[in-house]
């Protein structure tokens, strides 16, 4: 489960930085910049608290 949230989180922060470079190449309007963006940050606050500080299994011995 922990590398799904790994996954999901690496995916949201592309979802949050590629839009603003598509952006900036002109191939994207505004809104739909805003809109990707908005929807990495979200997946990113959901998995993120999941993995990150978490000591795994190895560390608690």
């Amino acid at each position: 489960m922990k590398i799904l949230m790994k996954i999901g989180s690496f995916l949201s922060l592309v979802l949050t930085i590629v839009p603003s470079i598509i952006f900036f190449v002109g191939n994207l309007e505004l809104s739909q910049m805003k809109g990707y963006m908005g929807i990495g940050m979200v997946l990113w606050f959901v998995t993120a608290p999941f993995w990150i500080n978490k000591p795994s299994k190895s560390e608690q011995l």
